[in-house]
């Protein structure tokens, strides 16, 4: 049980607010100091090191439905990178772990959370898909800190939630 623990206080300090940044300064050395270079198209640098924060944080799985497959796990941004900066976008409280499925709906404002975790719904989102999430029986976000609040804010306010 001791080995769990720290294991656990261990990824959590990796994923601290900084250590994102950090590692993506260090991954970084000698390539253009943004997270963005460009090139023939604008690339996202550091989207990997967010995700790995993330998978950190979150304990490799989506908090609403449990999956752990890599493959259908999203690191969703609460403010879109395109309006952040280097800091906010590589930011773990700027992020999510959600499903491939839970991601669209939130990427696209159809759903959002409340500070306490509770799931808030757009009235734009069909019955259908209401099924298919879970809605009536999706649990509480947990793990969120002030700051994922403050982010969850800035996402209410932008889609109406």
């Amino acid at each position: 049980m001791l080995h769990e623990a720290v294991g656990r206080v261990y990824k959590l300090a990796m994923s601290l607010p900084e250590a994102p940044l950090l590692r993506f300064r260090a991954k970084t050395t000698g390539l253009p100091q943004t997270t963005e270079a460009e090139r023939l198209v604008v690339q996202r640098i550091g989207q990997d090191v967010f995700r790995d924060a993330l998978m950190d944080y979150w304990g490799g799985r989506c908090p609403l439905t449990g999956i752990t497959e890599p493959a259908l796990l999203r690191a969703s941004h609460i403010v879109p990178w395109a309006e952040c900066d280097d800091a906010r976008r590589l930011n773990i409280h700027n992020g999510l772990l959600l499903s491939a499925l839970w991601d669209a709906a939130f990427d696209r404002g159809l759903v959002s959370f409340a500070d306490d975790g509770t799931v808030l719904v757009s009235s734009q989102l069909s019955d259908n898909a209401r099924k298919a999430l879970g809605i009536g029986s999706v649990p509480l976000l947990r793990g969120l800190r002030p700051a994922h609040c403050e982010n969850l804010a800035v996402h209410r306010a932008r889609h109406g939630l």
